[in-house]
């Protein structure tokens, strides 16, 4: 098995490297990698403390410096060192001070200055948590998106992951016995979008809770015949009531949340088009 140091400079909070990284290391599934993480590095003096680690775990250096100074210290230093290090934004920066014909602001952290888009994007969250597992039906009118769908198919990560993009959204559970609020059939603003999962993984996440609650007993809860029957329930409502569905089966969150964030998109466009050549009143 290989193994590697990665070292992560940034003069902010690492985030956009720690996304990168990640992203990079899940395509070699046999690759042992050690993460050095080195946030809010902003000073000649702060990069220099940071050197004797570099020189004892040598490896490769993904690095977001903005400050020219600071940048050119640690490239030296990577040179001296022999070290692979590479300025991950670089690339994308370059091809947008093309295409925008201006150069780049190189203020660090930029991307989390405390803009209308920062509250937005808290305001979502806390609607997205007021509004989780059918509470405040009344106000699903304002959300972005409503999820629908039996238990554990994964509605509220995903409603909490699409919140945390600046989506207001709310979900509720559907249930056989109990027939949501006629409020969810004549929604007009939010995207609804019908989860679903194999009968079977639900079986077998709902037994993984009721282990976590320490409640033992067998109930219709993890019955597979009572499950199928549920699924089959969603199922018949999304499809009677002309909902996008999504199968989370196999599907991680942020790969759910991908798939609602396109059916928006596409709706909102189809939404532009029908206006193509009208004129206003």
């Amino acid at each position: 098995m290989s193994r590697i140091h990665l070292h992560l400079v940034s003069d902010s909070t690492g985030e956009t490297l720690e996304m990168i990284a990640k992203a990079a290391i899940a395509q070699f599934e046999d690759a042992e990698v050690e993460r050095h993480f080195w946030p809010m590095v902003r000073s000649r003096q702060h990069l220099d403390r940071i050197v004797p680690e570099l020189s004892a775990n040598p490896g490769i250096v993904l690095y977001t410096l903005v400050n020219p100074e600071t940048r050119g210290r640690l490239e030296e230093h990577c040179r001296t060192l022999s070290l692979t290090a590479v300025a991950v934004l670089d690339g994308v920066t370059a091809a947008l001070e093309g295409a925008l014909g201006r150069e780049a602001q190189g203020r660090p952290g930029r991307q989390h200055l405390m803009d209308q888009a920062y509250f937005d994007r808290v305001e979502a969250i806390q609607f997205t948590i007021a509004h989780d597992d059918g509470i405040g039906w009344e106000n699903w009118e304002e959300a972005d998106i409503l999820l629908v769908g039996v238990s554990r198919s994964s509605k509220t990560p995903t409603s909490i992951y699409l919140a945390n993009r600046g989506y207001k959204v709310a979900n509720i559970p559907l249930v056989v016995e109990s027939p949501p609020p006629p409020s969810l059939f004549n929604l007009r603003h939010p995207l609804v979008v019908g989860l679903t999962s194999a009968p079977e993984r639900l079986v077998q996440i709902r037994r993984n809770r009721l282990l976590t609650l320490n409640e033992r007993s067998q109930t219709s809860y993890v019955d597979s015949e009572h499950v199928t029957s549920e699924v089959q329930f969603a199922r018949r409502m999304f499809a009677d009531n002309g909902w996008p569905v999504i199968d989370v089966t196999r599907r991680s969150i942020e790969e759910t949340a991908a798939a609602i964030v396109k059916l928006l998109g596409d709706r909102e466009r189809r939404d532009d088009t029908s206006f193509e050549g009208v004129k206003p009143i």
